[in-house]
């Protein structure tokens, strides 16, 4: 009888102890910059916000052409987004994660001659089709660096990257607009080209900092290394012989199309907040957008990063997924009401309650198709969910621009954009039933992981 001392599932307790190793130096080797690059694309998204005011001011871009500018850039992102992660997987993350990232900096600079309806909207375009691919792509990598057993909470913590750049970027793109007139330029000229400078700054480092596998990294130790590659090895293996691994099948079953559904909707509102949070706070302090707007408007996205960090991860460990992710839904589509005729300090509050369950929406969104798809299928899967999910972003600034012109009053708007959050909850409030057993077990109290 053997005296090597085991862990679960069987493992040598000595390979168990190196395994864990790695991925805690993988963790903070590779996590922190994945972010980095996310707050950076998603600041590239919603910066446009931030400008809207003077932008519009000096350059006469009429509203209904910014709507459509600011939505497109994610038609052409979910249009090029398969396409480029099919292109990363063949040439390699490190490769492909910095050419996305130099190409959309550049493009993003350019917005500074953007001087009328015509050159925003052929920007915006060109600009989705540049940074499609990003998203994925960095979930892709993450996979192949990250375990099952620590994929939950490394994704979790990947999605901080969006209020991280609504916390730092709202003030930081307040200040650059709060500078006009410095070296002849305009304000959200300046915001532009720095902002579009630093991201193609970090794609240049990604080139030599990323590293594609964990046989490949020279800065992990050989034991580790060796640990961590048999370990994603074995869980690939596992998955081949026993996962729904054929796309083919995936894509033509409607429980993919339902769970796109479900995150289209919830990205209507993350979207349609985060393009016009700076101008709904504007309104509500009854001042011009700047640095204080920055500021203020970080508050709900500090609100919604401290949730995120809890409320997700108890919800899985628990097993009151499903509840919680209607409560998430419900404080979205309430907070939203609440904030269009409340004080300027509720409004503030309702705020802070519609980002806390943007953010925690969206991690417990994605254990549902995970329990779902798996291999070939989830890659694809993933793909198309999220794809489809991008064209939140073009939807979110058409209806609330058309519910404004439709009504004549600024709170249908922010009406148009709870309805998403109400759809969303009507249609998770109905998964077990539509999604079927599979999903129906990742939502039971019994399927706890910790």
């Amino acid at each position: 009888m053997s005296n090597v001392n085991t862990v679960a599932g069987g493992i040598p307790a000595a390979n168990e102890q190196t395994l864990q190793r790695a991925i805690s130096r993988a963790k903070w080797r590779i996590l922190p910059f994945l972010i980095l690059m996310y707050m950076l694309a998603y600041l590239d998204r919603v910066n446009i916000g931030f400008a809207k005011q003077s932008y519009q001011a000096i350059t006469g871009v009429t509203e209904a052409a910014f709507a459509f500018g600011a939505g497109v850039f994610f038609l052409t992102y979910a249009l090029f987004e398969l396409p480029s992660n099919l292109m990363l997987h063949r040439v390699g993350a490190r490769k492909w994660l910095s050419r996305i990232m130099v190409t959309w900096g550049i493009i993003s600079a350019l917005m500074m001659f953007a001087y009328n309806d015509t050159t925003f909207t052929l920007i915006r375009v060109v600009l989705g089709a540049a940074e499609a691919g990003l998203f994925p792509g960095a979930i892709l990598l993450l996979t192949m660096w990250f375990p099952s057993e620590a994929r939950g909470k490394i994704l979790a913590i990947f999605y901080f990257g969006s209020p991280l750049a609504l916390i730092f970027g709202g003030p930081i793109s307040g200040l650059f607009l709060d500078m006009d007139g410095l070296f002849g330029l305009h304000g959200w000229q300046l915001m532009f080209l720095v902002e579009g400078g630093v991201t193609v700054l970090v794609g240049i480092w990604a080139y030599f900092y990323l590293t594609n596998t964990p046989a490949e990294a020279k800065w992990m130790p050989e034991d580790e290394r060796h640990a961590l590659s048999a370990k994603l090895a074995a869980e690939q293996a596992e998955t081949v012989k026993t996962g729904e691994v054929k796309f083919g099948r995936a894509i033509r079953n409607p429980r993919l199309f339902y769970f796109a559904a479900i995150y289209l909707l919830i990205q209507v509102t993350g979207l349609g907040v985060a393009f016009y949070l700076p101008t709904q706070v504007a309104a509500v302090l009854g001042v011009k957008v700047g640095l204080l707007v920055g500021l203020v408007s970080a508050i709900p996205w500090s609100c919604a990063l401290i949730a995120g960090f809890f409320y997700p991860d108890w919800a899985v460990r628990t097993g009151r997924r499903h509840i919680c992710f209607l409560f998430s839904l419900a404080a979205i589509a309430i907070g939203l009401v609440a904030s269009a005729h409340a004080s300027p300090a509720l409004a503030i509050v309702s705020l802070c309650f519609v980002t806390m369950g943007i953010m925690t929406a969206q991690p417990i969104f994605w254990t549902f198709p995970t329990q779902y798809l798996g291999g070939a299928a989830a890659a694809g899967g993933f793909a198309v969910i999220n794809s489809l999910g991008a064209l939140g972003g073009f939807i979110a600034p058409n209806i609330r621009a058309g519910a404004v012109q439709w009504s004549g009053v600024e709170a249908y708007g922010i009406y148009a954009i709870a309805s998403a959050a109400i759809l969303a909850f009507i249609l998770v409030l109905f998964i077990k039933r539509v999604a079927g057993p599979a999903v129906e077990q990742a939502i039971s109290p019994n399927a706890v992981r910790t």
